[in-house]
């Protein structure tokens, strides 16, 4: 993957891990499209980009909005060649305490939202014959973690929807990415929401400890120019937890040959 003048799209954009990743694109020649819901905060991250740049605000959960922007951002450089679905929203509450509508509201960002973003560039990224899909997941989408029930079961179906993606994909030229980080030094602990639905407002030790944005960003962009389909981005015992339950490259090929061979059309033969 070399990114000199291919367009990447970037959600979550304005802080964090999507900024790094818009950053870092940026600083490797390639033009990026920052989207998120606080349009001052994105104009900040693309002063600091020299590539051409492109701000779509909108909220990720708003499927008109969505389609609109989608709309321009495959018709601003004619084709979306690295997307990344970054947007989402984490948690600090036990399950015996917390309320159904956080439930509601991280599987609506952190899951539905994050798949309709791909559903609106699959088909134009398979007629062009390529690109690239990064699906930004968790630690705790492979590790059930305390005090996060409902981001693990978003995270974990976030992971189960790229694992399929891929397969079906695996023919078209696109590839899908899952990136799994650990403890990475941003907001999402401050802004995570807590048993009530309220944002909780203060961050984690490990969080504040854990590994600079800009650090993640380029591990993550290495691995993807390496088509890793698994991306684990942690360190200790995150990193231990997420290398014991990687999926095996064998198995990833296994399902992708299912498709290669035949599957999906004998199946819908079937119906």
């Amino acid at each position: 993957m070399n990114p000199s003048a291919q367009t990447a799209w970037i959600t979550g954009a304005s802080s964090g891990i999507g900024a790094a990743l818009a950053r870092e694109w940026a600083a490797r020649g390639g033009h990026v499209i920052l989207s998120g819901r606080d349009e001052a905060r994105l104009q900040a991250v693309a002063a600091d980009i020299a590539t051409d740049t492109l701000i779509l605000p909108f909220d990720v959960r708003d499927e008109a909005a969505l389609a609109d922007v989608a709309a321009k951002a495959l018709n601003w450089k004619g084709a979306i060649d690295f997307a990344v679905a970054n947007a989402g929203i984490s948690q600090r509450s036990a399950a015996l305490e917390t309320d159904m509508k956080v439930y509601r509201e991280i599987i609506e960002v952190d899951l539905i939202a994050q798949i309709a973003f791909a559903q609106c560039l699959i088909g134009p990224m398979s007629a062009h014959g390529s690109g690239r899909l990064a699906f930004v997941s968790s630690i705790a989408g492979k590790v059930g973690v305390p005090m996060r029930t409902a981001y693990c079961a978003a995270k974990f179906g976030l992971a189960g929807y790229a694992d399929a993606l891929r397969a079906e994909l695996s023919q078209s030229g696109v590839e899908v990415h899952t990136i799994y980080p650990g403890s990475i030094r941003t907001d999402v602990s401050r802004n995570a929401l807590t048993a009530d639905g309220s944002v909780r407002g203060k961050s984690d030790k490990a969080i504040e400890e854990g590994i600079p944005p800009v650090e993640a960003a380029k591990t993550i962009l290495d691995a993807i120019a390496l088509s890793q389909r698994e991306i684990i981005v942690a360190r200790g015992m995150e990193e231990a937890m997420g290398e014991l339950r990687r999926t095996p490259d064998q198995l990833l090929d296994q399902v992708a040959n299912m498709v290669a061979q035949g599957y999906m059309e004998r199946l819908k033969g079937e119906d």
